[in-house]
């Protein structure tokens, strides 16, 4: 058989490199982002021409309101979101490592007594001639391994936060110089985030491996299996992310909008609603900490998946490194692609209008889809042998490397495709949401009927994609096809981080230009900044379920594989009960997350309310409103609320491998993964047509936009009513249920050879 033309000590050393490339160049773009100072001191008055505009005239200078108190407001709102931000999250921290702790004593308990607790070596799994590392081992191991992933998930999460509540209000102060200087400073931050996220994963995983290859040896079957624990630490950690933070910010968010905006009649984010600074908070942990685990947990699930089963295939057989480690050198070519495309959106082109700044992002997503297929090619042609075999169901399938290339390019391809129809369904520039918009002129009830229609409709082609993307890598690899496709569709992970960060960092830089009492001018530059932000943060939700989709099937195919299940018979009444019971789980989940939004909501409104009756002169702004009891009602609420639908999800794979074992629970693998991406899409895409309907009316961009307008009419009213409900689909269920079906999928492989051994106690006695 063909060898790779790459060499296995080229290949330790690529993986490494690219990982820190990718660190390093997070850290210049945040030395570029800390140029803009948060003082007055800081602040040039020259005409330099520099590109990134640091020495430019200001807006304020240009109308003789050069006043420094503005950047010393601005400081002062950053460091209230900055505190708040990370409060919430060493308080979610501080419960969910205690749940973290029990589950890893779980994990070894279950799988330690697989063999008794046994320290003997055992016969392998898929090869019975020979002996592998004992089951023990694998409990340690596992437990190890799912540590370090929930750990990188925290670390990703933190930093990802951490950076954006730095840069919001310099983009804010960065938008008085223009557009172009304050996007420049947004999608900077937004490319901290991406590449440490995605060179922390990956290096963090490669480490790993090594480290546990000094115990392994030449055990590749139980190192890759053990390594399957990275990715359930790394999705444990995001669904509570995810789930928290979401119930944070769309908490603050519906208090502020119902009572503010309706109610009130005031601004978007006005210093005298007491919910704002809550709000902006939320921006961050819930859009920028959950996303950045969200995405870090997909990476390293599609990379074990497809680990697991290569370490059974051809490479695993012959110990063919460089071949094995093939899903990390895919990621090791990513980082360097992405590199080079952030470039061309903060170096090779300038943006000098406002009209430019959505292209501008599109655009980065079509050039690192381009450049990452020749990356592609080129790692499938060096990397692989020409021709090797792959494990498909208990037989070894023929596969040429170029038909691994079409596997990986397809999940990629199909990506960039899911992104745009997700753009199409979701943007305001486009017929779906104008018609959304149009349907507010005869009420809140039309809104929300036109919206729910979009939404479905809005489910068709991203599905064939996804349907089309399973069907060839299937064809051409089997199941590892499938888990590379994930990982192509995930490759650019750097990029699709970086645009879906910048959302909320402009975002919440409209709401510091607000809260400042800025010129209006550049609350229309941040307005323009954050219109460009919300659809491509719907563009990223897009990528992140259609990936979650891949990378789950993957996974039930390495459970299956490991589970030693021939085949997965529906007809069968054990599978055909799992299949109903798992379709209805992201609908529970759904209920208990809207409904955790809706009384959390409950609150947040009673309590502004109370101040607006109850705070002389708030309405008038001679009051200063109380943020920090605003904030504490969404962090209470957020922690109390994320802990039943996480015991949900973490919970269900335990119970029904344990009382009905591997067959049934394959069913409810399956049931899952077809009802909640179907849930998942409609959700996310509803919300965010909700959204941009309402951005639409309030632009007054076209002369149907004004004519729907201005804000404070009824047509605006009934697109924030729309708003509110798309709040909490499109941010805190929607982009959960990507994680239900990786986590449960990702659990039930990690404890496959438990219920192998020891599940269907319930059917044994019936």
């Amino acid at each position: 058989m063909a060898v790779a033309f790459l060499s296995d000590l080229l290949t330790e050393v690529l993986i490494p490199v690219a990982a820190v490339v990718g660190i390093v160049f997070a850290l210049v773009q945040w030395l570029l982002v800390s140029k803009v100072k948060l003082s007055p001191e800081g602040e040039s008055s020259g005409t330099g021409n520099g590109k990134n505009g640091y020495s430019d005239y200001l807006i304020e200078e240009e109308e003789g309101l050069n006043d420094h108190n503005v950047v010393v407001k601005c400081a002062e709102i950053q460091s209230a979101i900055s505190e708040g931000a990370t409060s919430f999250l060493f308080t979610e921290y501080q419960y969910v490592g205690i749940f973290m702790a029990v589950f890893a004593v779980l994990i070894f308990l279950f799988l330690g007594s697989v063999e008794g607790f046994s320290t003997k070596n055992q016969p392998c799994t898929y090869n019975k001639d020979k002996t592998c590392k004992p089951a023990l081992a694998n409990a340690i191991f596992s437990t190890l391994s799912f540590l370090l992933g929930a750990f990188t998930s925290v670390v990703s999460g933190f930093l990802g936060m951490k950076i954006a509540t730095y840069a919001n209000a310099r983009t804010t102060l960065e938008a008085r110089k223009g557009v172009g200087k304050a996007f420049i400073t947004a999608f900077r931050s937004g490319a901290v985030m991406g590449f440490l996220l995605a060179a922390n994963g990956l290096l963090v995983l490669y480490i790993s491996i090594n480290l546990f290859k000094l115990y392994y040896g030449e055990d590749w079957e139980g190192l890759f299996e053990a390594i399957t624990g990275y990715g359930l630490g790394g999705s444990s950690m995001a669904l509570f992310g995810r789930v928290g933070g979401g119930i944070y910010t769309k908490a603050a968010d519906v208090g502020a909008d119902l009572v503010g905006k309706v109610e009130r009649n005031i601004p978007e984010d006005d210093p005298r609603n007491p919910a704002v600074i809550a709000d902006n908070v939320g921006d961050n942990v819930g859009d920028i900490a959950g996303m950045g685990s969200d995405l870090f947990g997909s990476y390293a699930e599609s990379s074990c998946a497809a680990l697991v089963v290569a370490s059974i295939s051809s490479f695993g057989i012959n110990h063919e490194l460089t071949a094995m480690l093939y899903p990390l050198l895919i990621s090791s070519m990513g980082i360097i692609v992405c590199l080079v495309t952030t470039l061309f959106a903060t170096d090779f082109f300038e943006i000098k209008a406002v009209k430019e700044i959505e292209p501008a992002l599109k655009w980065q997503l079509i050039i690192s889809t381009v450049l990452m297929t020749v990356g592609i090619a080129i790692v499938s042609w060096v990397a692989l042998p020409s021709s090797f075999t792959i494990f498909n169901f208990g037989v070894q399938k023929p596969v040429k490397n170029w038909e691994l290339f079409f596997c990986v390019a397809i999940g990629l391809w199909a990506g960039l495709v899911i992104g745009f129809v997700t753009e199409y369904y979701t943007s305001n520039a486009y017929s779906p949401v104008q018609d959304v918009a149009d349907s507010c002129r005869t009420g809140a009830a039309t809104n929300v009927i036109f919206g729910l229609a979009l939404g479905y409709k809005s489910v068709i082609i991203p599905i064939f994609a996804i349907t089309v993307s399973i069907f060839v890598s299937f064809s051409f690899a089997a199941m590892y096809g499938i888990a590379v496709a994930a990982l192509g569709m995930l490759s650019t992970i750097a990029t699709g981080l970086a645009i879906d960060a910048y959302g909320p960092i402009s975002d919440n830089a409209g709401g510091i230009a607000e809260m400042a009492g800025m010129s209006h001018r550049i609350r229309e530059r941040t307005d323009a900044l954050d219109a460009a932000g919300n659809t491509t943060a719907a563009i990223g939700k897009g990528f992140a379920i259609g990936s979650a989709a891949l990378v789950s099937l993957a996974l039930f195919g390495a459970f299956v594989s490991r589970a030693t299940i021939s085949t997965v018979d529906v007809l069968t009444p054990k599978v055909f009960i799992g299949l109903l019971i798992g379709a209805m789980l992201p609908y529970w989940f759904s209920a208990m997350t809207m409904k955790s939004v809706g009384s959390a909501a409950l609150k947040m409104v009673e309590e502004v309310r109370r101040q607006f009756n109850n705070i002389p002169g708030l309405m008038e702004g001679s009051a200063k409103p109380d943020y920090a009891t605003c904030v504490k009602i969404s962090t209470d609420a957020s922690i109390k609320e994320m802990i039943p639908p996480g015991a949900l999800v973490m919970l269900t794979p335990l119970v029904v491998g344990t009382l009905f074992g591997v067959e049934t629970l394959s069913g409810v693998l399956a049931g899952s993964l077809v009802s909640g991406v179907q849930i998942a899409i409609s959700a996310s895409n509803t919300g965010g047509a909700w959204d941009n309907a309402k951005k639409y009316i309030e632009a007054g961009a076209s002369e149907h936009a004004r004519s729907l307008g201005p804000k404070g009419s009824d047509s605006h009213k009934a697109a924030v009513i729309g708003d509110t409900i798309g709040d909490p689909l499109k941010d805190t269920s929607g982009p959960s249920l990507n994680i239900l079906i990786k986590l449960m999928a990702v659990e039930s492989l990690v404890f496959a050879p438990f219920f192998a051994t020891h599940g269907g106690i319930l059917f044994k006695y019936l």
